[in-house]
């Protein structure tokens, strides 16, 4: 992680007491109970953190792309924990309790799945597939089958149901999002949190959706527009990360290296 240096402007950060720090994210207690501030790091991982580096302007940019998009998810009727974004690299959102599980959906074959199964790499799926991952970054976060989610009870059937539901509902909304900016959706993970409100426990979108978590790719050329660009040292990452924006409208040309600066 960068130096204090790094901070908000005003020293702001220093003064908030931190909950968490993970591989690309910060959390800080919120100015109201039951809400947390999310900081964006440039910090960039793979391999389970073997490969590390700092990406200048990553964390602004998925700040920026993934509050479009739990806002768009939001007002479309799909929970997620997002509030406001508050400036370049913040975002306000509720306070959950995380299910420890990645949620991943994939429309064409490619990374782990293409490897497992021998499937050509941009292979079209006869459909959506869904694949539940223990979040446990020492274990690799191996995949697992609903009989382990509900038998070491870190999540319930309902809980089940209402993950795949929800991650069904996003793919189609980001699959057609995406496609009308010619960016073909790969595969992408997200995860949830159960939000407490009263007597009620609702399951909400968590995290972030961002090229770190979603394959996406060029619809005329297949170029990788995300995190695999670091992964399989590509190159220019962010400026990819940057191009996803502005064709979503989220960067006006003008003023992305200002923004990725």
């Amino acid at each position: 992680m960068r130096p204090p240096a790094a901070a908000p402007r005003g020293g702001l950060m220093s003064r908030r007491k931190k909950i968490y720090e993970g591989k690309a994210k910060i959390l800080y207690e919120g100015p109201e109970p039951g809400t947390i501030i999310q900081y964006f790091k440039d910090d960039a991982t793979a391999f389970n953190a073997q490969k590390k580096a700092i990406l200048e302007g990553k964390g602004v940019i998925n700040n920026q792309i993934s509050g479009f998009i739990m806002q768009n998810l939001n007002a479309i009727g799909v929970p997620t924990h997002y509030i406001k974004t508050m400036n370049m690299r913040e975002q306000l959102v509720r306070e959950v309790e995380i299910i420890p599980l990645e949620v991943v959906c994939r429309n064409v074959a490619a990374g782990s799945l293409s490897t497992r199964l021998g499937i050509e790499e941009g292979t079209p799926l006869p459909r959506s597939i869904i694949e539940f991952y223990y979040k446990k970054d020492e274990l690799g976060d191996p995949m697992v089958a609903e009989e382990h989610i509900t038998a070491f009870n870190w999540a319930s059937t309902q809980e089940i149901d209402d993950l795949m539901a929800l991650t069904l509902r996003v793919n189609d909304y980001l699959f057609g999002m995406f496609g009308a900016v010619g960016i073909k959706l790969v595969d992408f993970k997200l995860e949830f949190g159960r939000l407490y409100e009263g007597d009620m426990v609702r399951t909400v979108i968590a995290d972030e959706i961002s090229p770190d978590s979603a394959r996406l790719w060029d619809v005329q050329t297949n170029e990788k527009m995300d995190k695999d660009r670091f992964r399989r040292d590509l190159g220019n990452v962010t400026e990819a990360y940057v191009e996803v924006a502005r064709r979503l409208g989220i960067v006006k040309q003008a003023g992305i290296s200002e923004v990725a600066g």
